[in-house]
């Protein structure tokens, strides 16, 4: 079967003496996995690099035995040229290409989850604070791929949290205080990051991006956000370091 899509390219890596293997996430059928035979001999044939981030038209032939398919064209759209000149954009860029790669399973259609990182893509060409999209990136990945924390009340004796609370990575979210005991270890957490998550949740992409954070919010989202992920996805991720 012959399918085409769009498609942003999440990694690649040389394969024998000319081909080259990569990782997409489409518009159509969700991450994906393809090789291009010849690429690395006559690029033109292709009419791209296939360079991380970049958006392709991409045809390829759908293997039922495999899921490794082979690509036949690919078209370049989108190169995100000022994204790649700015090292903290790039490395931005990638770290949501990693996070995708992570949390995505092949072949599981998700046109929300494409829409999200081409949004984000698009937003980092011009944003000035980048660490705030990636905080509205992070949040929304999770509410998207079903990895959402619980913050809407508590985990345990799910009331609503009008005062203190922690947050706990093992249980995947708020505990209040009538719940906690000494050996929980919890992570304080604020009403003001509470509401960011809930706000940006709620809000759609344009709608996020004027979104303004205190220093002490945006310290407690990277702290949790990252120590979350990080604890479900049983894995470290490793472009955090360097955003």
């Amino acid at each position: 079967m012959i399918l085409k899509t769009e498609a942003i390219v999440l990694k690649t890596f040389d394969f024998r003496e000319t081909s080259r293997i990569a990782t997409f996430f489409t518009k159509d059928y969700g991450k994906l996995k393809g090789i291009l035979k010849g690429i690395r001999k006559d690029h033109r044939k292709f009419g791209s690099h296939l360079d991380k981030f970049s958006i392709n038209d991409i045809v390829y032939y759908h293997s039922r035995r495999s899921d490794l398919h082979l690509v036949s064209h690919c078209d370049l759209k989108a190169y995100f040229l000022t994204v790649r000149e700015d090292c903290r954009r790039n490395m931005a860029a990638q770290y949501a290409l990693e996070l995708i790669d992570l949390i995505m399973p092949l072949e599981q259609p998700s046109a929300k989850v494409y829409q999200l990182l081409l949004d984000y893509l698009e937003s980092l060409e011009s944003i000035r604070n980048i660490d705030t999209l990636v905080h509205i990136f992070q949040i929304k990945i999770l509410q998207l791929s079903g990895f959402r924390p619980h913050i809407d009340s508590c985990v345990q004796c799910h009331k609503k949290i009008a005062g203190k609370a922690g947050f706990s990575l093992r249980s995947g979210g708020l505990i209040c205080t009538c719940c906690a005991t000494p050996l929980m270890s919890l992570t304080s957490i604020s009403k003001g990051t509470v509401a960011t998550i809930l706000h940006v949740e709620a809000s759609p992409w344009q709608k996020t991006l004027h979104l303004g954070l205190t220093t002490a919010v945006r310290k407690e989202l990277k702290y949790i956000l990252n120590k979350f992920l990080v604890y479900h996805l049983e894995r470290k991720i490793r472009t955090a370091a360097y955003i």
